[in-house]
């Protein structure tokens, strides 16, 4: 019914505005009486051989939902209700930002994917604490995905980072730190060795300080080379965070068949979905092979089907992310994912 009915009807509208619209519009169904427990019995697949132990953590299943489809923690009680094991929340701020100037978000159709500017637009890390408080979904595993602002500069984006770590540690069960995002001028420096280093040393130090400390995530581009790769292996043994999220959008255009002139209309941006699938698998191989399973991976990247979560997973992915898959196969994908992998 999704792909037939209800995607044209949301692609009348514009990305961003559909995405508010979908969102209104699950909340009141969801608000309906026993609705709850019917989406559940549709789309939640529960058994034990989903488990997954990975970083301490025990998630229901191995798929979640990526940042950036949350950024404020507005919509992680009625999105559990599509099945997901885990959401990560984020990107967040130690400060509001409204991003970038609208439009910053677009449809490319022919190429199921999306290619979105929006600039860490998001309410700030106190925003998402207040949200985060109270009852969670049973079973659901919580991530933070942290960032800095876009007026802070690089030398104190450490600044950036600790705070919202601080903020954060009580309510989340794990931490993504960005610093991959093409929107925020600059920021892909910081993926360099050395910034990079001293940013997570920082981190974990902090972390270590806690009587519990948390798992910490490092989120990658698709867009670095076997060279720079290798710098990430090195730097996440050195470090001794949990692991790596591969990967981010990217900013290449190769083998589109969305037209030309619509890309240069369209200008810079993320781009996400399908064309980005087999780039991001490459890379989760290469961190497999490179890492010899010594740290945690989470495939993210050109989800769109079961097949395309079992291809992360043979890669190498100890867990899998969908986002623009969801706009779109629509709602079922974590359900379909969960019936192959079973």
């Amino acid at each position: 019914m999704y792909r037939f009915f209800l995607r044209p009807l949301f692609f009348l509208f514009p990305p961003e505005r559909a995405h508010y619209l979908t969102m209104a519009l699950f909340r009141l169904a969801l608000g309906i009486p026993g609705a709850g427990y019917l989406w559940k019995a549709m789309l939640a697949v529960r058994r034990p051989a989903l488990e997954r132990q990975v970083m301490g953590l025990t998630f229901a299943n191995p798929v979640g939902l990526a940042a950036g489809f949350d950024k404020d923690g507005k919509y992680f009680r009625l999105m559990a209700a599509l099945g997901f094991g885990h959401i990560e929340l984020g990107t967040v701020t130690p400060r509001p930002q409204s991003g970038n100037p609208q439009p910053r978000l677009f449809r490319l159709k022919p190429d199921h994917a999306l290619i979105n500017r929006m600039g860490f637009n998001n309410d700030g890390v106190e925003a998402l604490v207040q949200r985060l408080q109270g009852p969670r979904p049973k079973g659901l595993i919580i991530g933070g995905n942290i960032g800095k602002n876009k007026d802070t500069p690089n030398e104190k984006a450490a600044d950036d980072y600790l705070f919202c770590f601080d903020r954060l540690f009580p309510y989340v069960d794990y931490f993504v730190v960005n610093v991959s995002s093409p929107n925020t001028p600059g920021l892909r420096e910081l993926q360099d060795k050395k910034p990079l280093t001293a940013l997570l040393q920082q981190l974990q130090s902090r972390n270590k300080e806690t009587p519990q400390p948390k798992p910490i995530l490092l989120k990658i581009a698709p867009d670095l080379t076997d060279e720079q790769l290798q710098d990430i292996v090195d730097i996440v043994r050195s470090t001794g965070i949990n692991g790596v999220i591969a990967t981010n959008t990217t900013i290449a255009r190769t083998g589109l068949q969305t037209q030309e002139a619509t890309l240069q209309a369209i200008g810079a941006g993320g781009l996400s979905g399908a064309p980005l699938r087999n780039r991001s698998t490459e890379v989760i191989r290469y961190l497999r092979q490179q890492s010899q399973g010594s740290f945690v991976i989470i495939g993210v990247g050109g989800i769109d089907s079961p097949e395309a979560a079992q291809e992360k997973l043979a890669a190498g992915a100890d867990l899998v992310q969908v986002y623009t898959g969801l706009v779109y196969y629509g709602p079922g994908l974590v359900c379909d994912i969960l019936k192959v992998l079973k």
